[in-house]
């Protein structure tokens, strides 16, 4: 187990593509913090050392009760510690205002927690007008957030809470979070209330946010499975915020610190490398493309030409709008704007997520995008099968170099080679009219 009287930290291992220039968020450091409440004789967290990178995604997960929400609070004294140091870009936290540190500090609860009188754009801009900012500058980015999270402003920012769904009330959440460009973003069970689709979507957003603003996000969840496709590193506590591991995703799921650890990751946690790829690692397959306002007839003749039964329909951003079938288009002068809902990936979803959405979808692919919704092309099942065969080989060549140091080596792999089996069986169904565009 670490030694709990030192600081903890690891070597970052973020996966974008942003220069070290790019990263907005700042350091935090836990330096001995311990949360007491009166009348109860252990603390509710006690002599917690921590350091998270700037620019770093931190997870903290652990059973009912080990003190992650109170840990994620006392970052920005909605709970005051009763000792220790907790310093945000080095300057100590309780050294300030509390009010006026909040304003700094963004803040994401589970269902977005608007205010139902007040519309979407009030919603967001109520931290830029506590800090005094102008009407333009506030009108302005407001609409810049709401595109960043994927909505469009004219549509969305006069509307209120009621008339959103459940995963448009967290994306208007998360854009009030960052509505001050604040460097800290603090986010307790997020994405908790959604469907599991919508979850998906919405942790592909925030990664997507995250590779372009390279935040310092502290994140509670009681999904593993989350931490590990979101964390550059995940904190594992146990009982009164003792850290049990504090490590990279990967290096979690191949050798557990301890016997704790590894009850909480539970079964299957073999499967759960599949959380550890992500979809921009395959090569993604190129289909015909139509944009809004084409002729349709033009597009029919090179869907043809390239011997493809349907085509993507991409709006004048390159959004991906609906997946045609040719017949579809065939009486159409002019490719229209109709949008169908479109489910896509994001290119940093994991081979899960991709899975998942191909059997919901029914299609024997799923359209990619990348930042902002960019089309990139498409995935199919097979790709996913060769991916996770590639996975599983490097696995079992990690083990058999481990054994040979004689370390401890990741999980046995017959869970990799049962999943690898069944999705070969799917990709080996030959595609139908009745199984999606190709």
């Amino acid at each position: 187990m670490p030694d709990m009287t030192t600081t903890q930290t690891i070597t970052p291992t973020t996966t974008a593509t942003a220069t070290d220039d790019a990263v907005s968020g700042v350091d935090i450091e836990l330096v001995g913090v311990t949360k007491r409440y009166p009348g109860q004789k252990k603390a509710a967290v006690e002599d917690v050392n921590l350091h998270i990178p700037a620019g770093q995604i931190l997870m903290l997960v652990g059973p009912s009760g080990c003190g992650k929400t109170t840990t994620l609070k006392m970052i920005n004294r909605l709970i005051e510690p009763s000792s220790g140091q907790i310093l945000i870009g080095g300057e100590d936290a309780r050294a300030k205002d509390a009010d006026e540190l909040r304003r700094h500090i963004g803040y994401v609860i589970q269902g977005g927690s608007l205010f139902p009188h007040m519309t979407v754009a009030a919603n967001i801009a109520m931290v830029p007008q506590m800090l005094g900012w102008d009407k333009k500058r506030i009108t302005e980015r407001v609409d810049e957030l709401l595109d960043l999270v994927g909505l469009d402003p004219a549509r969305y920012r006069d509307r209120y809470p009621r008339e959103l769904s459940g995963g448009q009330q967290q994306r208007v959440g998360v854009a009030r979070g960052l509505a001050a460009d604040p460097p800290v973003i603090l986010m307790d069970e997020p994405f908790g209330a959604v469907d599991p689709i919508t979850r998906q979507r919405l942790q592909d957003e925030l990664l997507s946010i995250q590779e372009e603003l390279r935040k310092t996000i502290v994140c509670v969840t009681h999904d593993f499975d989350e931490a590990v496709k979101l964390g550059d590193q995940i904190a594992i506590l146990r009982e009164g915020g003792e850290i049990a591991q504090l490590d990279t995703p990967a290096n979690i799921l191949a050798a557990p610190a301890n016997r704790f650890v590894e009850n909480f990751i539970g079964a299957g946690s073999t499967l759960k490398q599949l959380t550890l790829s992500r979809v921009g690692e395959i090569d993604l397959e190129q289909t015909t493309t139509a944009t809004v306002g084409e002729s349709g007839p033009e597009v029919l003749q090179r869907a043809r030409t390239n011997g493809h039964r349907a085509v993507v329909v991409l709006d004048q951003r390159r959004r991906p709008l609906r997946w045609d079938w040719l017949r579809a288009i065939e009486d159409q002068p002019v490719i229209s704007d109709e949008n169908h809902d479109l489910v896509t990936v994001d290119r940093r979803a994991t081979l899960n997520d991709a899975l998942d959405t191909m059997l919901v979808s029914g299609h024997g692919g799923v359209v990619v995008t990348g930042r902002r919704d960019e089309y990139l092309g498409i995935v199919r099942i097979g790709a996913l099968v060769n991916l996770l065969q590639e996975t599983r080989e490097q696995a079992e060549q990690a083990m058999s170099e481990a054994a040979e140091l004689e370390r401890p080596a990741a999980p046995d792999h017959a869970e990799a080679a049962l999943a690898a089996e069944v999705l070969q069986q799917h990709a080996e169904v030959p595609p139908t009219a009745e199984e999606g565009p190709q």
